[in-house]
């Protein structure tokens, strides 16, 4: 990803260093907006951002292991006992086989009681020093592993879930990628067609300028009158205004081409397009055929829609899991200060433990089943969207095949039309220098001159811009 950043970054900056000097191609134009557009940019770091969740899923396979460390202060120290303790003795009885209290016995023999407890002749001392422990500093810690063993299978379904994820965003910025490239496209040829119809209308001025001189000298000798001078007049007038409007539209058209591709609306780009002549440029051989399932095979949108169902039908699978048993396997070592396992001592003591963990559903009042069924709901919803996204599609390129035929019967239309007008401008500028013809007829001829290139030229960025459609559409 970031070699192929580098790549998109070096044309950007060749193409710009280009604009001062040479003129941009189309594949130019391209190259630098996508390597400025921000949503692009976004899209970028929302496929980086599913590879790590993709990664984040792929990881509850592995056993988990965490380490826990304590420290806590007492203010005072633990006592299992109030006070010293006296604890009575015994003796073996050779006669009962048993054990016998050692107890004061009375001169009939009898114990002697005191509180109506026997007092005993010997006794333990059993301190309360020896029982107070110093918790004023009390440290603990603990590793433990955790291993799932059987989950009911959601693991696996988040970690489909995760890679289809991944998958959808990378075809996010494909979609992307494509809608820039469309625009960059209709820009271009927004462009490349203006200036066109620039060069004719500036033709077109031209030819009305000659036209309103030869009508004035003509004055002069008597042979037009000041009608004639005021009609071409009128009509240079409105050639001059509609001149200045197409400039002022290839003016906007750049800016609109240069903020597209990242660059200062100011920028004073040259396109190659608009310095040949487009009229006469050889046209590509552009095919209609096309085959609607290699069409939704690239079509990124179709794609997506294709995982979101994937997506949905592995919901249910993890939403199952959820009324299914669930297995793990868990180990731990733990220490303490004190050492809870040899008196309290004030030194670290520890021990190892293993075991099994079952969890298993029982009652939830419907919750999980309903979450099951929602999610069955959606994959349901997402295949009939899938589908009905298809046939909406399917319109769409047949659609856009008509209008590319439709476009290519009205580039070749425009091409004679263009031939007819051009012969009929030179019949009427000839009959008019004969003195055959009004200057009606010549201004005719030049109007349907202009309108037969004009057309010619619409025709031409048609046919690009349908094919441009078509390349969105999958069809290329």
């Amino acid at each position: 990803m970031k070699m192929k950043r580098i790549r998109l970054l070096l044309l950007c900056l060749c193409a710009m260093a280009a604009v001062s000097v040479d003129a941009v191609s189309l594949d130019s134009c391209r190259m630098m907006a996508l390597a400025n557009n921000k949503q692009l940019k976004i899209a970028d770091v929302k496929v980086a951002r599913a590879r790590y969740q993709h990664k984040s899923a792929r990881a509850a396979y592995l056993p988990a292991i965490d380490a826990e460390v304590s420290y806590v202060y007492n203010q005072k120290e633990l006592a299992l006992i109030g006070e010293d303790a006296k604890l009575p003795t015994m003796s073996f009885n050779p006669t009962t086989g048993g054990y016998d209290y050692n107890v004061v016995k009375k001169p009939d023999g009898e114990p002697l009681v005191a509180n109506g407890v026997p007092v005993p002749s010997e006794v333990a001392l059993l301190p309360k020093s020896a029982l107070t422990y110093d918790i004023h500093n009390v440290f603990a810690g603990a590793v433990s592993i955790t291993q799932p063993l059987y989950m009911g299978g959601k693991i696996h379904a988040l970690n489909k879930i995760a890679g289809y994820a991944e998958q959808m965003a990378e075809y996010e910025r494909k979609r992307i990628v494509g809608d820039v490239v469309y625009d960059v496209d209709v820009a271009y040829w927004l462009v490349v067609s203006l200036k066109a119809k620039e060069r004719l209308a500036q033709s077109y001025v031209s030819l009305l300028d000659t036209l309103n001189y030869n009508v004035k000298a003509m004055l002069t000798q008597g042979v037009a009158t000041q009608a004639d001078v005021l009609s071409v007049k009128v009509k240079l007038n409105e050639a001059r205004v509609d001149l200045v409007k197409t400039q002022n539209g290839v003016s906007l058209a750049r800016m609109q081409l240069s903020q597209l591709c990242g660059l200062p609306v100011d920028t004073e780009m040259t396109l190659d397009d608009e310095i040949v002549d487009v009229m006469n440029a050889d046209m590509p051989l552009i095919s209609t055929e096309y085959d609607i399932n290699e069409v939704y095979e690239h079509r990124n949108d179709v794609n997506e829609l294709g995982l979101v169902v994937k997506v949905n039908e592995q919901r249910v699978v993890a939403e199952r899991a959820s009324m299914l048993p669930q297995i793990a396997l868990v180990g731990a070592y733990s220490v303490t200060n004190p050492n809870s396992f040899n008196g309290f001592k004030n030194e670290f003591g520890g021990m190892f433990s293993v075991g099994a963990m079952v969890k298993i559903p029982l009652w939830h009042w419907g919750g999980n089943y309903n979450r099951y069924k929602v999610a069955k709901s959606d994959a349901v919803i997402s295949r009939i969207t899938l589908y009905d996204a298809k046939e909406q599609i399917a319109l769409q390129v047949r659609q856009a095949s008509y209008k590319m035929q439709e476009a290519m019967k009205v580039y070749h239309t425009t091409r004679v039309n263009c031939e007819s007008a051009e012969e009929n401008l030179r019949t009427a500028q000839l009959g008019f220098k004969e003195g055959v013809l009004a200057v009606d007829a010549v201004m005719c001829a030049q109007t349907a001159w202009l309108k037969a290139n004009a057309d010619a030229v619409d025709a031409i960025v048609d046919v690009r811009l349908a094919k441009a459609m078509m390349e969105k559409l999958g069809v290329y």
